[in-house]
């Protein structure tokens, strides 16, 4: 195609050409400006006659801003795209940075956490709002020791113990998989006294089995019948589906308890009892929650049995009925501490030695019989010595 005519104006390094107006097949001033930068000459075109509302004039003062300094449309649309390049790589940066927010997110999509909400919860209210933005890189025991000063005035050793150790588990996972390096330090984690086992006196028991035993909503006395007969845990009893009640041989199957693997346990006859005469709907579930599916809380109807029953402040609905259970197999001096172990299915046997002093203030009494007997023994064989024996 031949070069079109360049027709010069009044203002130097100014010219134009004639073209089409778009969609109008009419003629048009095409205005372009001459100018070097670095010792090379650039053409760039200004705008058109009609459609930009160019003149010679304005053509002139584009050029005048190129000369002095000013850059070109081209180079600022090269300008531009690399900036949009150059922010498009820091987003990509930022993205893959190690942050905890990062790898807790990572964290959760490969692992299926039991109680991921109470986690995620811990994260969002605790981790996040310090930690949030750092790589465990940039983490100093300064900054663990200061955030573990504060939440201790206002959250108990045992929380803040669930807070920290869930940061380290997060930071152990980016380790693990690649994704950051190491803590280069441990993170130290309060000292918990956590052997409080709650027990009920026999009063106490009578009256709460009579107020289950009345209680309108089936459903929730079944649940908590079964944890003191049973031991199990809350979890463990919403999980339970008919299909893991083997009435025939008597056992339960317990899926994916807190100790990891399946395990079963024997139903005894009150356990048993409550199975049977429990209602039978066409449901999975044996205690079902809304719509059929997996129960998720029984917090609301537990607190109005505890205080129907006169239950103490402290007494812990649902946890409190398997501490219940184990404590009354621990003192019965018929249970040792293996068998409360498989029956609790707990992982390590120093969860269930909490309730060892139960069995020794059991043995005790027991052997303080002994004392009573040979007291008495030796009391009735003594004999009078006489006078001249010696």
């Amino acid at each position: 195609m031949p070069a079109q005519k360049r027709h010069k104006t009044n203002y130097p390094g100014v010219y134009f050409i004639i073209g089409k107006q778009t969609g109008i097949k009419k003629p048009e001033n095409i205005f372009y400006i001459m100018y070097r930068r670095d010792g090379k000459q650039i053409h760039e075109k200004a705008g058109r006659q009609f459609q930009d509302d160019m003149t010679a004039a304005k053509a002139a003062r584009i050029r005048a801003l190129r000369i002095t300094g000013d850059m070109s449309n081209q180079e600022r649309r090269e300008a531009e795209e690399l900036q949009r390049l150059e922010e498009e790589q820091k987003r990509q940066r930022e993205e893959s940075r190690p942050t905890l927010s990062r790898l807790w997110s990572l964290y959760k999509e490969v692992h299926d956490i039991k109680g991921i909400r109470t986690d995620d919860n811990r994260f969002k209210n605790h981790i996040k709002p310090v930690f949030g933005d750092k790589e465990p890189k940039d983490l100093l025991p300064l900054d663990i020791d200061r955030m573990r000063v504060k939440l201790m005035k206002k959250r108990s050793p045992q929380t803040v113990k669930h807070i920290l150790a869930l940061l380290r588990r997060i930071i152990n996972f980016g380790a693990e998989k690649g994704l950051c390096g190491p803590l280069r330090f441990k993170i130290k984690l309060p000292a918990v006294d956590n052997v409080t086992t709650e027990d009920l006196n026999p009063d106490q028991v009578d009256k709460l089995l009579k107020v289950l035993n009345t209680w309108p909503d089936i459903q929730a006395a079944g649940i908590i019948k079964l944890a003191i007969f049973t031991g199990m845990r809350r979890s463990e009893i919403f999980r339970l589906k008919w299909a893991d009640v083997d009435f025939e041989n008597g056992f339960i199957s317990i899926i994916g308890p807190k100790g990891g693997k399946g395990q079963k346990i024997p139903i005894n006859s009150m356990a048993m009892d409550v199975l049977k005469n429990h209602p039978r709907p066409e449901n999975n579930f044996v205690f079902p929650g809304r719509f059929g599916g997996q129960r998720k809380s029984i917090q609301k109807e537990a607190n109005k049995i505890k205080a129907a029953a006169n239950l103490p402040d402290n007494f812990r609905p649902m946890h409190g009925y398997r501490h219940l259970f184990a404590s009354m197999l621990a003192s019965s001096k018929k249970v040792d501490m293996y068998t409360l172990q498989k029956l609790l299915t707990h992982k390590s046997p120093a969860m269930t030695q909490r309730y060892a002093h139960l069995r020794d203030e059991t043995l005790a009494a027991a052997s303080g019989v002994v004392d009573d007997i040979f007291s008495k023994n030796k009391t009735d064989n003594v004999v009078p010595i006489r006078k001249g024996e010696e």
